[in-house]
């Protein structure tokens, strides 16, 4: 290991982690262990899935833990034993203690995908988008005790595209991640000693996102529900009812146009171009769409089959119709 390497303890959980620990691995750094949450069940058969960190350090042949929690003795002790230079955690999902953040003989840096103080907490990509914002970016600050209020040592950021899902802007931001964390590894005594203070009077709060606001709700403004239909893909995605089928919406785009007094969720055309709904405010053009036991499909190939249900006049529920 050359004087200018570092041991690394890793901890992260989804696939904008293991884009970071992948890089990790191919820099001149160790990555001596690596933490992830513990393998939850998925899909229909509700098998236990590993993370994509935990996938990825398996490949490499590092050693993997995944406790449930830092806070008790036996697993600091466990993470104390291994010895690090650096804690490098991108989307964790678990609370690091101070007992923790204060084990490695340098920091613990995060990997936080917004420019911060805007949007602190769990889910930044999904927030920005539907907030409308025209940015976003990636900070690396050194990490605290508290939710993302550490001393900032770098930031990048880039447009988003009016077109912009989470999966897209996920993937371009965990393409700035990496050169950016790998910078300043490189140079870490200089960037910790000019790290920036974050103001707390310009922060926002990314929540976590919960299913039930995939829901469409037609009554809001269609510009909103445009924003959320890309905020929520791909996951959870939204959703709306028509009779007792459930409809996935993937794809959409809003106008300002009225719809006089036409009733919201109320479908007023449909063609090879989409399926046009009224809103609250403006119309919503669906581009993007998946029925029950389906794949996603576009506008056209579904109305190829399912002309019927989507004639104008129709309307979509926020619920099954049970009468």
């Amino acid at each position: 290991m050359s004087p200018s390497s570092l041991r690394i303890i890793f901890a992260g959980t989804p696939q904008f982690a293991a884009i970071h620990l992948e890089g990790l691995l191919q820099s001149r750094h160790q990555v001596v262990a690596v933490y992830t949450q513990p393998d939850r069940p998925a899909g229909r058969g509700k098998r236990l899935q590993s993370s994509p960190v935990k996938k990825t350090a398996e490949k490499a042949g590092i050693a993997v833990f995944q406790p449930a929690s830092l806070k008790p003795e036996q697993a600091q002790q466990e993470l104390a034993q291994i010895g690090a230079d650096v804690i490098v955690v991108v989307a964790y999902g678990l609370i690091l203690p101070q007992a923790v953040l204060d084990m490695p003989r340098i920091t613990a840096l995060n990997v936080h995908a917004s420019v911060l103080p805007r949007w602190r907490g769990a889910a930044p990509i999904q927030r920005a988008i539907e907030a409308g914002d025209d940015e976003t970016g990636i900070t690396i600050m050194q990490m605290d005790a508290g939710l993302d209020t550490g001393n900032m040592l770098a930031r990048a950021s880039c447009a988003i595209n009016q077109n912009a899902t989470a999966a897209s802007l996920h993937d371009e931001l965990a393409q700035i991640g990496v050169p950016l964390l790998l910078d300043v590894l490189k140079a870490l005594p200089q960037h910790l000693e000019a790290g920036q203070q974050q103001n707390d009077k310009l922060a926002t709060y990314a929540d976590k996102i919960l299913k039930p606001e995939a829901q469409v709700n037609w009554s809001e403004e269609a510009q909103l529900i445009s924003r959320k239909i890309r905020a929520f893909n791909p996951f959870p995605v939204c959703h709306s009812f028509i009779g007792d089928d459930r409809v996935k919406i993937h794809l959409a785009s809003a106008n300002q146009e009225s719809t006089q007094e036409t009733a919201p969720g109320t479908i007023v055309s449909a063609n090879s171009e989409g399926i046009v709904v009224a809103c609250g405010r403006g119309k919503l053009c669906i581009t993007g769409l998946q029925l029950p036991g389906g794949r996603p499909l576009t506008a056209e190939q579904v109305l190829h089959a399912k002309r019927a249900l989507f004639a104008p006049g129709t309307r979509f529920l926020s619920s099954r119709n049970t009468a």
